[in-house]
Protein backbone atom coordinates (compact mmCIF):
# COMPACT_ATOMS: atom_id res chain seq x y z
CA UNK A 1 0.00 0.00 0.00
CA UNK A 2 1.01 3.58 0.18
CA UNK A 3 3.57 4.43 2.45
CA UNK A 4 2.07 6.26 5.75
CA UNK A 5 4.69 9.03 6.42
CA UNK A 6 4.42 10.57 3.01
CA UNK A 7 2.92 14.18 3.86
CA UNK A 8 -0.89 14.30 3.06
CA UNK A 9 -0.86 17.15 0.54
CA UNK A 10 1.30 15.19 -1.94
CA UNK A 11 0.01 11.82 -0.72
CA UNK A 12 0.37 9.44 -3.56
CA UNK A 13 -3.14 8.15 -5.31
CA UNK A 14 -4.15 4.32 -5.00
CA UNK A 15 -4.74 2.07 -7.78
CA UNK A 16 -8.21 0.44 -7.99
CA UNK A 17 -6.58 -2.50 -6.32
CA UNK A 18 -4.97 -0.40 -2.95
CA UNK A 19 -8.39 1.26 -3.17
CA UNK A 20 -10.51 -1.66 -3.15
CA UNK A 21 -7.95 -3.16 0.13
CA UNK A 22 -8.36 -0.47 1.61
CA UNK A 23 -12.55 -0.30 1.38
CA UNK A 24 -12.13 -4.59 2.10
CA UNK A 25 -13.86 -4.66 -1.08
CA UNK A 26 -12.95 -6.93 -4.46
CA UNK A 27 -11.46 -4.68 -7.39
CA UNK A 28 -14.45 -5.90 -9.75
CA UNK A 29 -16.82 -4.28 -7.06
CA UNK A 30 -15.11 -0.89 -7.29
CA UNK A 31 -15.19 -0.79 -10.79
CA UNK A 32 -19.05 -1.89 -10.64
CA UNK A 33 -19.76 1.09 -7.93
CA UNK A 34 -17.45 3.31 -10.78
CA UNK A 35 -20.03 2.72 -13.98
CA UNK A 36 -22.76 3.34 -11.67
CA UNK A 37 -22.11 6.62 -10.08
CA UNK A 38 -21.04 5.16 -6.77
CA UNK A 39 -18.68 5.05 -4.71
CA UNK A 40 -15.86 7.26 -4.41
CA UNK A 41 -14.46 9.89 -6.54
CA UNK A 42 -11.87 8.45 -8.94
CA UNK A 43 -10.14 9.95 -12.01
CA UNK A 44 -8.68 8.49 -15.19
CA UNK A 45 -5.34 9.03 -15.81
CA UNK A 46 -4.49 8.15 -19.18
CA UNK A 47 -5.82 4.50 -19.04
CA UNK A 48 -6.00 4.09 -15.18
CA UNK A 49 -8.08 5.03 -12.41
CA UNK A 50 -6.64 6.50 -9.76
CA UNK A 51 -8.41 7.63 -6.27
CA UNK A 52 -7.30 10.51 -3.59
CA UNK A 53 -7.02 8.71 -0.03
CA UNK A 54 -8.09 11.58 1.52
CA UNK A 55 -11.24 11.33 -0.54
CA UNK A 56 -11.41 8.02 0.09
CA UNK A 57 -11.42 8.12 3.78
CA UNK A 58 -13.87 11.50 3.39
CA UNK A 59 -16.63 9.30 1.43
CA UNK A 60 -16.05 6.41 4.12
CA UNK A 61 -16.85 8.80 7.10
CA UNK A 62 -20.05 10.17 4.93
CA UNK A 63 -20.84 6.46 4.37
CA UNK A 64 -20.90 6.03 8.48
CA UNK A 65 -22.47 8.87 9.24
CA UNK A 66 -25.32 8.46 6.60
CA UNK A 67 -25.86 4.50 8.44
CA UNK A 68 -26.47 6.24 11.83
Amino acid sequence: MVEADAPSRFEALWSVHETATYLGLAAATLYGWRGRGYGPPGYRLGNKVRYRPDEVRAWVAGQTSQAS
